[in-house]
């Protein structure tokens, strides 16, 4: 868990090359198998989340920040723009890395740079343009590990974004689960909703173990108590086959796994 960015860019400096590296943030949209991680887990935690404000309505965010977090902080400071963040259970990493987005804004919408560390040391700085966003992607690779935004946004009434919180918080509540879940599994296929194709296949409610296609809304997937990572990533890939033999689409995973399968 680095200290800061000075510290992460010298532990990659140093790392022998050969050695795997995976970064992890909030871990909201992450499957751990049940086998393990190799190499270095590097934890973005307290030290990287530090939020400011400044000035023309920019918020610059660690990436360890929660997104929720960061929605707060504008709102507080009557920058509106980024209200959509209080609908993303994740951190400003994460966001960075899938273009996060809900309740009509995306990060491409409102970034301004990111600062990042390659597998090198280098401190690297990422425009919007560069960052290649597209649904849940950015095409900057995977080597490097961001480890701060800047966001713009606008001036507002903090009354007023508020209350477009409450109302993010109030769909939320009243249609996805509240269970033990990684959010969102699969992105919505190009002119689909992919918890409609699942449930056209007839998934709501199929149950893998302690994994569970959540009644409530088919795209989440669900621990009812003692799922392993194999439930859950095997309850998703048997959606996956349903649905491509009901549709004929192919679902992509939006959680993402990291690890290896137990032996």
């Amino acid at each position: 868990m680095p200290e800061d960015e000075s510290d992460l860019a010298y532990v990659l400096r140093h790392l022998p090359a050969e050695l795997p590296v995976t970064v992890i943030g909030a871990g909201s949209n992450l499957i751990v198998r049940d086998g393990g991680v190799a190499g270095v887990v590097i934890r973005l935690g307290r030290a990287l989340g530090e939020i400011r404000i400044e000035e023309g309505h920019r918020v610059v965010a660690g990436t360890a920040a929660l997104d929720a977090h960061v929605a707060r902080a504008a709102q507080k400071a009557s920058i509106a723009g980024l209200a959509f963040f209080s609908g993303i259970p994740g951190s400003i990493g994460g966001a960075l890395r899938m273009n996060g987005g809900a309740y009509g804004g995306e990060t491409k919408d409102v970034l301004i740079e990111a600062r990042g560390v390659d597998r090198q040391g280098n401190v690297r700085t990422f425009s919007n343009a560069e960052m290649g966003f597209s649904y849940r992607h950015s095409g900057v690779g995977d080597d490097v590990i961001f480890t701060s935004a800047t966001f713009a946004g606008r001036a507002g009434d903090p009354d007023a974004i508020a209350g477009e919180m409450a109302e993010i918080k109030a769909k939320r509540e009243t249609t996805q689960p509240r269970n033990r879940t990684g959010g969102s599994t699969f992105k919505n296929p190009p002119g689909h909703n992919a918890w409609k194709l699942i449930d056209e296949a007839g998934c709501r409610g199929l149950i893998v173990g302690g994994a569970q296609v959540s009644e409530l809304h088919c795209n989440f997937l669900i621990n009812t108590g003692d799922a392993t990572a194999t439930d859950i990533e095997t309850l998703g890939e048997t959606v996956r086959a349903r649905v491509k033999a009901q549709s004929g689409i192919e679902l992509e995973w939006e959680i993402k796994r990291i690890g290896a399968s137990p032996a």
